[in-house]
């Protein structure tokens, strides 16, 4: 078996390297790519790229259309069953490829797998505990419709057939912050993920993040990509709704205790 994961990057030099650190360091009954589509950076990162010296690893570095248009652009160049998503940011756990061939290896059913994701500051300092049980209690409660109410499920920790994204379809490029969750959607449309109750990943929140700067904007946006896929459940509707101001009022109280 075969894991393909995809890397956009843009100006993540400092963060880079340890991202690159914790997908090369997997090991496990599985051959690994590792695809790093990076969108013209000057700080440093092509310098860095062109010093990996594994066959395992390869780049290109262009502007492009953002995040989405990226991965995209990735996803055409995977040659692996299983492909995974990482921002040029966040960590993997060790073993958690492993984890993933297991799965995917031992139930040929299964056409995708989420798995729990930490959080991290700049300084790699776990944080944000308290949010990353809620999402763990809420993924262990997952169905579609609470799916459709809120989004419970962490980008770094989500890995899929590569058929399966054919069928789910591409990222929209139109979307600045969610695009994430409109795959999801897709993807919850034909069939339920697997959940495994391990954490695979590590999120990282710094000022120079998009997720680092929570604001409405995204909130709003997550709503919008959602009412594509309500269908008249008006419950669903409004349950999502009050979440987005429930988050939102949430990471204000944050900011203002500095937590």
């Amino acid at each position: 078996m075969k894991i393909s994961i995809i890397t956009p990057s843009l100006n993540q030099c400092a963060y880079l390297r340890q991202t690159m650190q914790s997908i090369l360091s997997q090991r496990g009954d599985f051959e690994l790519q590792w695809v790093v589509v990076d969108g013209g950076s000057t700080d440093g990162t092509i310098q860095l790229l062109r010093e990996v010296n594994d066959s395992r690893v390869s780049w290109t570095s262009e502007p492009d259309g953002g995040q989405a248009a990226a991965v995209n652009k990735g996803l055409a160049k995977v040659e692996g069953e299983i492909v995974g998503w990482l921002n040029s940011d966040d960590l993997y756990q060790p073993g958690a490829l492993d984890e993933v061939a297991r799965v995917f290896a031992g139930r040929p059913e299964v056409q995708w797998v989420v798995g729990q994701c930490g959080i991290v500051d700049s300084q790699g300092r776990q944080i944000r505990e308290a949010v990353t049980g809620y999402k763990n209690r809420s993924l262990r409660k997952y169905s579609y419709r609470k799916l459709l109410r809120e989004n419970m499920i962490s980008q770094p920790a989500v890995f899929w057939r590569k058929e399966f994204v054919g069928r789910a379809g591409a990222l929209d490029e139109k979307l600045h912050y969610t695009m994430d969750y409109d795959l999801w959607l897709r993807m919850g449309r034909l069939c339920e993920p697997v959940r495994v109750e391990r954490e695979l990943a590590r999120f990282r929140i710094h000022g120079q993040s998009k997720s680092g700067k929570v604001n409405r904007g995204q909130f709003d946006e997550q709503y919008q990509v959602a009412m594509r896929y309500f269908n008249g459940d008006w419950r669903s509707r409004w349950a999502h709704r009050f979440n987005v101001e429930k988050i939102v009022w949430a990471y204000r109280l944050m900011r203002m205790v500095r937590w």
